[in-house]
């Protein structure tokens, strides 16, 4: 089925809740995905440079799967579409992080490794990958304009930061109640998988895929090969693996939880930290505002600017919970316009390709920006159990030694700066608006004739 020549504008109420069930879901379980360093350190009693590899050494294969899963999307034709099929994994992406806090206490030391690495594979290298890679895919086939895409993304954005917002609350009070063992836990994230898999199926069932890329012909030849010659092509591209990279390695290290537990030394006070980020939901809405105004990337970099000034903030904050919330509020609204706006990355990185006569290769850049997302992830679990335990950090004391402390007040403030300086000096030479402002001008005008 073609583009129609005049297509609805408006997004609706309607249809911008049902999509982004499946986005909140998601969000919700890389939140909870975040406290694995916690459960198997001070839960189990593993050690964290361990846990720490044993992620990491799950990227091999998920570096494997983020490729091919990628270019199967892109080559997919269905009844259902070329991207909505794939939200199956939803199903299987819970019942494995449920599987991640179900590791039996009577196993040993190894066997908990071995279930920690099998458990994480299937989460990462499969359920996300498949999930990642069909999200833009999916979204241009079922919202057909560039003014949809941006406001769907930015406001869907809103439901997304809103949900985390919640369990940022709720999920530390939970903790302290209810997951004070390894049973503890299990049963919490049990009670949530169940009402998260629902939910994460509505848009699937609900959405359907209307319109076809006028390049889905060209789509369905690509091979691996081709993602070669995406990043030989495509220097934006790399750079913004690059900064996905550097970003979820901070985001995804979960010092805040040892924060909260040694240093402020009450965890449920995670919760009221997390309550003031409601400040930023606003920032949802004001979005495609932004990036009519400044572009993506100066909106993005400005951004970024916030965020260093947030972690200037926590390397003074110590136990001052004030001032711990005041930077918590700055770094979130800070990462807004990256984190919440990045398909429209995607969707530049397409036109990009399409401009210079290659294939788009949206589902193979969501696979491929998901990996590098992830492989951060995972090295910022590593880099935490490495400095923790070259801190001397012991999961089994309540009270750590000065030298664990200050590692952690580290890991929550100058290290999270020193990445930030980074990603910025990256960020500077991404210049996708550049690049396509005459693309984009071009095809106003033969829109307009």
């Amino acid at each position: 089925m073609g583009r129609t020549k005049h297509p609805e504008r408006k997004l609706g109420l309607g249809r911008l809740l049902l999509w982004q069930t499946s986005s909140v879901s998601v969000a919700i379980s890389t939140l909870v995905i975040g406290f694995v360093t916690f459960y198997y350190t001070d839960m189990l009693g593993l050690e964290p440079v361990m846990v720490g590899t044993v992620l990491m050494l799950s990227k091999l294969v998920d570096g494997v799967t983020d490729f091919v899963a990628g270019v199967i999307i892109d080559r997919t034709k269905t009844k259902w579409g070329k991207g909505r099929p794939y939200e199956i994994f939803m199903i299987f992406l819970w019942l494995c992080t449920w599987g991640l806090f179900a590791c039996p206490t009577g196993f040993s030391t190894t066997m908990k490794y071995i279930w920690l690495f099998f458990m994480y594979v299937f989460v990462s290298a499969v359920c996300q990958t498949f999930l990642n890679g069909n999200n833009v895919v999916y979204m241009v086939r079922a919202f057909q304009t560039r003014e949809q895409q941006t406001k769907l993304v930015a406001y869907g954005g809103f439901f997304t930061m809103g949900a985390g917002f919640l369990f940022n609350i709720a999920f530390p009070i939970a903790m302290g109640r209810i997951a004070t063992s390894a049973s503890g836990w299990n049963r919490l994230i049990g009670m949530m998988a169940v009402p998260m898999t629902v939910l994460g199926m509505v848009r699937m069932l609900t959405i359907k895929e209307q319109y076809n890329s006028e390049a889905d012909d060209m789509q369905e030849q690509i091979k691996l090969r081709d993602v070669v010659t995406l990043f030989r092509t495509n220097r934006s591209a790399v750079l913004l693996c690059v900064v996905r990279f550097l970003q979820n390695t901070i985001v995804s290290m979960g010092v805040v939880t040892y924060y909260f537990t040694y240093i402020i030394q009450d965890v449920s006070l995670m919760g009221v930290v997390s309550a003031f980020t409601i400040l930023g939901l606003p920032l949802a809405f004001l979005m495609p505002v932004f990036r009519r105004k400044w572009g993506m990337d100066k909106m993005v970099a400005g951004g970024f600017a916030v965020v260093l000034a947030g972690y200037v903030v926590m390397l003074f904050a110590g136990a001052n919970l004030a001032l711990v919330i005041v930077s918590g509020l700055m770094t979130s609204i800070g990462a807004v316009p990256f984190t919440m706006m990045f398909n429209m990355y995607i969707v530049d990185c397409a036109d990009f390709n399409e401009m210079i006569g290659n294939p788009r290769m949206e589902g193979t850049m969501g696979s491929v920006f998901g990996l590098a997302a992830k492989v951060g992830g995972a090295f910022g679990g590593f880099v935490l159990g490495a400095m923790l335990s070259l801190a001397g950090y012991d999961g089994a004391l309540a009270m750590q030694g000065d030298a664990a402390l200050f590692m952690i007040r580290a890991l929550a403030s100058v290290i999270p700066f020193v990445f930030y300086v980074v990603i910025i000096f990256v960020m500077k030479k991404v210049k996708l608006d550049e690049k396509l402002k005459d693309y984009r001008e071009n095809l106003s005008r033969k829109a307009e004739g």
